[in-house]
């Protein structure tokens, strides 16, 4: 049986720059790893669909811009559009096997189990680590839907495989998954239908988000069946046949599955190592990453951290701290995120419903993205900024932002959350006219008038 002093299972976002690390402060470090080097960000997730998206909205923002007094005629290259993507998120995956590599990170491409306390077999041979982290991540999930089994349905994981643009697509599920790749496949000329059980879209938004979101998918053609459930999936002849549960059917050449995650967990035996799994199938860890087994960590998604690149990368450091003795806990930074739709939704911190369920006395202002000067002179009307603050203290709790390049503007808030700011030194910015930024402090200066 080999020894390591370290042994990482999966090449994610929190893995990958872990193991270097690690090797190249001196430690012998064995990663293992099933699938693509790099994990869901680079291959199936963040690299690949902010590429494929590149494309749709260059396409509907020319489509759109007729209010300006362009009008343009689109023709869409799928197969270029596809193979950029492609290209694209092979030069990522390949860039994470090189640096892998240069470290001296010893890199098993099998699947992994655990057969022993720190003990992980894969292809006959053993490895046992003084310290193990598991960094397997979650995959698509697959909901028991009658005859969806054994169909050709996509999930991201296959999606970018994509030659021809399907010339009607079925997307099962109104999270940003689906919003994000079902908007950029409308914008590229599918006729996409998106079916989802809740009453909204991005249901775990304020229902405002969700208002304005559909009204941006209208604009693009799409159709939203809401508060309905599939009962049974048909494929036959190349044409997915869906029946809802109000007795009506959806008929479409390709069918996206974008239900939600499930853990990579199956396949660890986690059992044999003493590791506990939560009734979710996630690895249970405690505020350090800390499984139930002595010397074993889990980072990131699969250990039910929230699903995002930065977070799993903002892990590592985490971990890495925790290693070398440091105090760090997995919830110790202000926790932002966002939605590539048209318009984007930038979100960081609480909701004002989170804050009022957290008994704080908190108050907010919305301002709308039609009141802001770079949005009318540069035609974008749907959206709008509201900010959260505690009336005691003035710190800014959190902000939601729907609007063009929300996601960018988002992190100004962000920032004077983890310098621990207030609101009164966002409303005296002085921010650069016309920006989108500059509506950050008008949005502040609400306050003074409540």
């Amino acid at each position: 049986m080999d020894q390591a002093d370290a042994v990482i299972l999966g090449s994610g976002q929190g893995g990958v720059p872990l193991a270097v690390d690690l090797s190249r402060d001196g430690k012998r470090v064995t990663l293992f790893e099933r699938g693509r080097l790099g994990g869901s960000c680079v291959n199936y997730g963040c690299t690949p669909s902010k590429a494929f998206l590149g494309a749709a909205h260059v396409a509907g923002r020319a489509r759109a811009a007729a209010p300006l007094g362009i009008h343009a005629e689109i023709r869409v290259d799928f197969p270029a559009v596809m193979a950029r993507v492609r290209s694209v998120r092979d030069s990522f995956t390949n860039g994470v096997e090189k640096r892998l590599t240069r470290a001296g990170v010893n890199v098993v491409r099998a699947g992994a189990e655990f057969t022993g306390e720190r003990t992980i077999s894969a292809d006959g041979a053993a490895v046992q680590g003084a310290t193990v982290v598991i960094n397997t991540g979650t995959s698509a999930a697959v909901p028991p839907i009658p005859g969806l089994a054994g169909t050709p349905f996509l999930t991201n994981e296959n999606f970018f495989e994509l030659e021809e643009l399907p010339r009607r697509t079925l997307v099962l599920g109104g999270g940003y998954v689906g919003l994000e790749l079902g908007q950029g496949l409308a914008r590229l000329g599918s006729t996409v239908h998106i079916i989802d059980h809740n009453a909204r879209v991005l249901a775990r938004e304020e229902a405002d988000v969700s208002a304005v979101l559909q009204t941006s998918l209208a604009r693009d053609g799409v159709q939203l069946h809401l508060g309905r459930d599939v009962t049974h999936v048909a494929y036959d002849g190349g044409l997915f046949t869906l029946a809802l549960d109000d007795h009506s059917e959806l008929c479409g050449e390709a069918l996206l599955v974008a239900v939600g995650r499930s853990p990579n967990t199956a396949a660890l035996n986690a059992k044999a190592a003493g590791v506990t799994l939560d009734a979710r199938g996630m690895v249970a860890i405690d505020e350090r990453f800390r499984t139930s087994a002595q010397g074993v960590y889990a980072i990131a998604d699969v250990a039910g951290q929230p699903a995002f690149t930065h977070v799993s990368w903002e892990d590592y450091r985490r971990l890495k701290a925790i290693l070398s003795g440091g105090d760090r806990r997995r919830d110790d930074r202000v926790l932002g995120y966002a939605v590539y739709t048209e318009p984007q939704v930038g979100r960081v911190g609480m909701t004002i419903e989170d804050a009022k369920r957290s008994g704080l006395d908190a108050r907010s202002v919305d301002l709308p993205v039609s009141h802001v000067a770079r949005a009318i002179e540069w035609g974008h009307d749907l959206g709008f900024y509201r900010l959260v603050v505690e009336a005691k203290t003035d710190r800014i709790l959190g902000a939601t932002l729907v609007g063009y390049e929300a996601a960018e503007v988002v992190h100004v808030v962000l920032a004077h959350m983890e310098a621990h700011s207030t609101w009164r030194v966002l409303e005296r910015s002085v921010h650069i006219h016309p920006t989108y930024g500059e509506a950050l402090p008008s949005l502040a200066r609400l306050l003074l008038d409540t």
